[in-house]
């Protein structure tokens, strides 16, 4: 995309959160986060924070330091747009490097839409042995059309159903670093 379609873009779109709606909702999302990974025993090792890449990368970098406990952090890399607005088959890039083995995984993501990224991500976090996978999302999509059984566990705003980009998630692989969600 040329920068001048992509001005044009962004123009035409509407801004759904800005940067302190989406900070507060952070807030309150680590708030409950912190709540749940209280009662981890001393014991246990820390859990393994994995965000999705590409889009969970801005979404991790802001609510991982709102965490209080100590975490490990990993990533994984697996998508189906490919910088297009419609989902292919599941592409995976990096698989973690971290033993997950035994170990509460949290798997944070930009978007939970029709659950098909997140729903493989789970299963093979379930192959790898972990103890227990929670998922975290910051924005969960508002439709009907999710065939997968997955839900997620902690999402941070909601959207509607309309193409959001924004804040990590893209438009035809551009517009992740806008600090607002916006949508078409």
């Amino acid at each position: 995309m040329l920068l001048n379609e992509i001005q044009s873009h962004l123009k035409n779109a509407d801004l759904l959160y800005n940067a302190s709606q989406i900070k507060e909702a952070l807030i309150a999302q680590a708030n409950q986060i912190n709540q749940y990974l209280k009662d981890i025993p001393e014991t246990s090792q820390p859990p393994v924070m994995l965000p999705v890449m590409n889009g969970g990368l801005i979404y991790a970098g802001q609510l991982l330091p709102l965490i209080t406990l100590p975490v490990e952090i990993d990533y994984i890399h697996a998508t189906r747009y490919r910088n297009t607005t419609k989902g292919h088959e599941l592409d995976w890039k990096v698989y973690p490097q971290s033993d997950l083995s035994d170990r509460l995984v949290i798997v944070l993501d930009d978007i939970f839409d029709e659950g098909h990224t997140l729903e493989a991500i789970v299963n093979y976090c379930k192959e790898k042995n972990a103890n227990s996978i929670l998922t975290s999302v910051l924005v969960t999509k508002e439709h009907n059309r999710r065939d997968v059984s997955l839900a997620v566990d902690f999402s941070a705003l909601s959207v509607p159903d309309r193409y959001v980009f924004g804040y990590g998630m893209d438009y035809k692989g551009q517009l992740r670093n806008l600090d607002g969600i916006y949508a078409v």
